[in-house]
C-alpha cells in the first residue's frame, strides 16, 4: 500500500511538472524541479540550477530532477545552465504550505550565447543583456586548443594576443586591441590581487583546471575595476563547488622532437545535501624540459617546473548569508639560458626564477528584503617571495631577491529599485583599499629597490533597464600615494536591444595607469651584466585612456543551425604615456634610466566575433582584428652613435591578427577539433649583441594550425574514460632568424611560441 501511495504521489508531480505550474504538494518551503531537452524531452542531468536572489545552487541528477528545500516563503528566480543549452531563468512562488514544482525545457546552445557574467558591471547579468561586450572562454575552448594553462587560452578570444617576449624566461604577455601587457587588468574573481611582480610570468602560472571561465571586456574599465584597465580586463573565474564530481587527466607533449613536457590535473567537488557547504579542490603538476630549437645550446623554450593547489569552498551560516573562502598556492621553478646543469653563475646566461605564491581571499554575501538589497564585504591577499638569477658572462653578481605582498579589501552594495525615474534600475556603490609592498634586492648590483603603493577607491553607478534599452552611468575616485591629485574615471553604457536576438552598443569609458617604478621590463634590463635602477621622473602624471567603441551583436536561428556574429568598432586615446629614457649612471656604473610622460598615442580598429553550430555535431567559430597602434608623435626606442631612432608605430603589435575553431562530433562520443591563429607582420626592435647595431626588424606573418581527437568510453557509474591525441603547430610555423649564442638579444623573439608539438592525453571524470 506503501508503494501504491509512493507512486500516485509521485506521478502526480510528474503530471504537474509537465503542466509547468506550481503544484498543491503537503511540503511547504520546498522547490523541486525537472530538467529535459526541448523538442526530445530527454533528461539533462547535471545541469546547474541557482536561486538567484539567495546564491544557492545544486545539480539535476541522472533523471534531470533536484530540489532546494528549507526556503524562506516568497517569490525566487531559479536560473538553470548545461553545457550545449541556453541559459533560461523562471519565478516561482514558495509557499509555507505547498511544495512548488517548476519544469524546464533547455533549447540546444552550442556556444552558450545567452551566458551569464559578472564583468559587466560586477552584477550577474546576462551576456546579451550586458551594456558592454564581454566575451567568454571556458571548458569546452581549452579542450579543444589542448591548453594547460590560461596564456595559451587567450589566444582564442577576439582582440587579444598573447605572445612570448623572451627565449630566457618565457615572458608571456596578453595585448588587448593592440596595447602591451601593463594596460591590460587582471583579476582573479573580480579582485585585482595580480601585482606588477606576478604580472611577468602570471599568465602561465595559472591552469585551465583551476578556472571555470574567463569574462574579457576590451576597453577601459577603471570606471569599475580601478588602476591599469586601459586597453581591457580579464576576469578569471575561478571554479565554485556546484556538485558531486571528479576528474583526472595527463597529457604528454613532444616538442620538435626534440624534448618533452607532461601535466597532470586533478579536481574534486563536494556538495552538501542540503547546499549549506561545499568545497572545490584542484591540483595540477607541470613538468617541461628545455627546447633548443637552432642547435646553439641556448633554450627558445626554458626548464618550467610548475606545481600548484588551491580550493574554493562556502557556507551558508543563514538563509540570507553565504561565506566564501578561497585558497591558491603555486610553486614554480623556470629557467632558460643554456648549461642547465650547472649552477646559474656557471652558465654563459640564465634567467632563473623560484616562486613561492600564496594567495586566498574570504566573502561574505548578505541579502534582505527579498534580495532587493545586497552587501558584499571582502578581501584578498597575495605574497610572492622570489630567489632570481638574470646574468650572462658567469657573473656572480646577478642573484637576487624579491618580497611581494598585495591585498585588498573593500565592500559593495547593490539595491534593486522597482522603478527609478523612467524604468526599473540596478544601483551599485562601493569602497576598495588596495596596497602593494615590493622590496626587490640585487646586491651584486647595489640594487635595493622598495615600492609602496596604496591606493583608496570609491565607486557608484546606476544601470536602468528598460524593455528596449539600458543605460548605465558610472563614476570611480581613486586616491594613489604617489599622485598628488585623486583620480576620476566616469563610463557610459548604452544598450539598444529592439528585438531579442539583436543588440547594438555605444561606450565610452575611461582608463588609467598608476606610475610604479617596478614594471614588467625590469627584469631583463639585468640579463647581461646590467644593472638598471629605475627612478620615477618629478610632477609624473597617470597614463589617462578615452576609450570609444560601437558595436552590433546578431543572432539567428535556421533549422538546427544557429548563428551569432558581432561587429565591434574602437578607438583608445592615450594621454601622458610612459617612456623610459637613460638619464646616466650612478656610483657603481649602472644605468639609471627614468620613467616620464611621452605625448600619446591613438589605438583603432574592428573586431569580428562569429559563430555558427549544427546542434552538437558541427561549430565553428572565428575572430578577427584590424587595427593600428600609433604614437602621436615618434618616440625614442634606442640610440645608435648618439644618434636617436624613433618610431612612430608602436612595437610588437601587428595590424591584423585573429583565430579560428572548428568542434565536431560525426558520432557519439567521438571528438574532434582544428584550431588556428594568425599573426600579422610587426615590428619588433632588435638590441645589438649577436648584430652589430640595433635596429627595428620587420617581421613575416604566421598561421598556427592545431588538430585534436578525442573518444569518451562510458564506464559503470556514469564514470567517463577519454582518450585524445593531436597535433599543434601543424606546419611548424616558427621564427627562422633567431639569434645564436651568448650575446643574443633574447627579447628577439616574436611568432608562435612552441614548435610542432605532438600529444597524447587521458580523462577519466564524472
Amino acid at each position: 500500500m506503501k508503494r501504491i501511495f509512493t507512486a500516485f504521489i509521485l506521478s502526480l508531480c510528474a503530471l504537474t511538472v509537465l503542466a509547468g505550474d506550481p503544484v498543491g504538494i503537503r511540503e511547504g518551503n520546498k522547490i523541486m524541479g525537472h530538467v529535459v531537452e526541448d523538442g526530445s524531452e530527454e533528461n539533462i542531468a547535471y545541469a546547474a540550477v541557482l536561486v538567484v536572489e539567495t546564491g544557492a545552487g545544486t545539480t539535476s541528477n541522472e533523471n534531470g530532477q533536484f530540489a532546494f528545500t528549507e526556503l524562506v516563503p516568497g517569490k525566487y528566480t531559479l536560473r538553470v545552465t548545461a553545457m550545449g543549452y541556453e541559459t533560461m531563468t523562471k519565478e516561482v512562488v514558495v509557499s509555507k504550505d505547498y511544495t512548488a514544482v517548476v519544469h524546464f525545457r533547455l533549447k540546444s546552445d552550442n556556444y552558450v550565447i545567452d551566458e551569464v557574467v559578472v564583468s559587466a558591471n560586477r552584477n550577474e547579468i546576462s551576456r546579451k543583456d550586458a551594456p558592454v561586450v564581454v566575451s567568454v572562454a571556458a571548458l569546452p575552448l581549452f579542450e579543444a586548443v589542448n591548453s594547460v594553462d590560461l596564456a595559451k587560452s587567450l589566444n582564442y578570444v577576439t582582440g587579444l594576443r598573447v605572445e612570448n617576449n623572451c627565449q630566457n624566461c618565457g615572458f608571456p604577455q596578453v595585448r588587448i586591441n593592440g596595447l602591451e601587457g601593463p594596460y591590460s587588468q587582471v583579476l582573479i574573481n573580480s579582485r585585482p590581487v595580480v601585482s606588477a611582480l606576478s604580472g611577468v610570468y602570471g599568465l602561465e602560472q595559472i591552469p585551465v583546471n583551476m578556472i571555470e571561465r574567463v569574462e574579457v571586456v576590451r576597453g577601459g574599465g577603471s570606471a569599475l575595476f580601478g588602476a591599469n584597465a586601459v586597453g581591457g580586463t580579464v576576469n578569471i573565474i575561478t571554479k565554485d563547488p556546484v556538485s558531486n564530481s571528479f576528474s583526472v587527466t595527463s597529457n604528454f607533449a613532444g616538442y620538435g622532437g626534440k624534448t618533452w613536457e607532461q601535466s597532470v590535473g586533478a579536481n574534486v567537488s563536494l556538495v552538501s545535501p542540503d547546499n549549506k557547504y561545499g568545497m572545490a579542490v584542484y591540483a595540477n603538476y607541470r613538468n617541461r624540459n628545455p627546447y633548443d630549437h637552432d642547435g646553439d645550446g641556448f633554450s627558445e623554450l626554458g626548464k618550467l617546473n610548475l606545481n600548484t593547489f588551491g580550493l574554493r569552498t562556502y557556507y551558508r551560516p543563514t538563509y540570507n548569508g553565504r561565506l566564501g573562502i578561497e585558497y591558491h598556492t603555486t610553486n614554480e621553478l623556470r629557467r632558460g639560458g643554456n648549461k642547465f646543469d650547472l649552477q646559474p653563475h656557471e652558465s654563459d646566461i640564465t634567467e632563473q626564477t623560484e616562486h613561492v605564491i600564496n594567495s586566498g581571499g574570504v566573502t561574505y554575501d548578505h541579502g534582505w528584503d527579498g534580495y532587493r538589497h545586497k552587501l558584499s564585504v571582502f578581501t584578498s591577499l597575495q605574497h610572492i617571495g622570489r630567489d632570481s638569477y638574470y646574468g650572462a658572462q658567469r657573473d656572480p653578481n646577478a642573484y637576487g631577491k624579491t618580497d611581494d605582498l598585495t591585498w585588498v579589501a573593500g565592500a559593495t552594495y547593490t539595491w534593486q529599485i522597482s522603478k527609478l525615474l523612467f524604468s526599473p534600475a540596478t544601483f551599485m556603490s562601493g569602497v576598495e583599499y588596495q596596497e602593494n609592498r615590493l622590496h626587490d634586492i640585487m646586491t651584486g648590483y647595489d640594487r635595493d629597490m622598495r615600492q609602496d603603493v596604496r591606493i583608496g577607491s570609491a565607486f557608484l553607478q546606476n544601470e536602468w533597464n528598460a524593455r528596449y534599452f539600458s543605460l548605465l552611468l558610472g563614476l570611480r575616485m581613486d586616491k594613489h600615494n604617489l599622485i598628488e591629485k585623486p583620480i576620476f574615471s566616469p563610463r557610459v553604457n548604452f544598450l539598444y536591444k529592439p528585438l531579442k536576438d539583436l543588440q547594438a552598443r555605444l561606450t565610452w569609458s575611461t582608463g588609467f595607469r598608476a606610475p610604479q617604478a617596478y614594471d614588467e621590463d625590469l627584469h631583463v634590463t639585468a640579463v647581461g651584466g646590467e644593472g638598471v635602477q629605475i627612478e620615477l621622473a618629478d610632477g609624473l602624471k597617470e597614463e589617462r585612456s578615452n576609450s570609444f567603441s560601437g558595436s552590433v551583436d546578431w543572432t539567428t536561428r535556421f533549422g538546427h543551425w544557429q548563428a551569432n556574429v558581432l561587429v565591434e568598432g574602437f578607438y583608445t586615446g592615450l594621454n601622458n604615456v610612459f617612456v623610459l629614457e637613460d638619464v646616466g649612471v650612478n656610483d657603481y656604473g649602472h644605468a639609471i634610466k627614468e620613467r616620464r610622460n611621452g605625448a600619446g598615442a591613438r589605438v583603432y580598429g574592428a573586431n569580428i566575433d562569429a559563430k555558427i553550430a549544427h546542434g552538437k555535431q558541427f561549430s565553428l567559430q572565428l575572430g578577427f582584428t584590424a587595427q593600428q597602434s600609433r604614437y602621436k608623435q615618434p618616440e625614442t626606442w634606442t640610440e645608435v652613435d648618439g644618434v636617436a631612432l624613433t618610431t612612430k608605430r608602436m612595437m610588437r603589435t601587428p595590424d591584423y591578427y585573429g583565430y579560428f575553431t572548428i568542434m565536431s562530433s560525426p558520432v557519439k562520443r567521438l571528438d574532434l577539433s582544428l584550431s588556428g591563429t594568425y599573426t600579422g607582420s610587426m615590428i619588433v626592435p632588435h638590441y645589438a649583441g649577436y648584430i652589430e647595431n640595433d635596429r627595428l626588424e620587420t617581421t613575416p606573418d604566421f598561421f598556427d594550425l592545431n588538430f585534436k581527437a578525442g573518444y569518451t568510453f562510458i564506464l559503470h557509474d556514469h564514470i567517463n574514460l577519454q582518450l585524445n591525441a593531436g597535433v599543434q603547430n601543424i606546419f611548424n610555423s616558427f621564427q627562422s632568424d633567431l639569434d645564436k649564442g651568448e650575446f643574443r638579444d633574447s627579447g628577439y623573439f616574436y611568432g608562435p611560441t612552441q614548435p610542432r608539438t605532438f600529444f597524447v592525453g587521458v580523462k577519466i571524470s564524472q
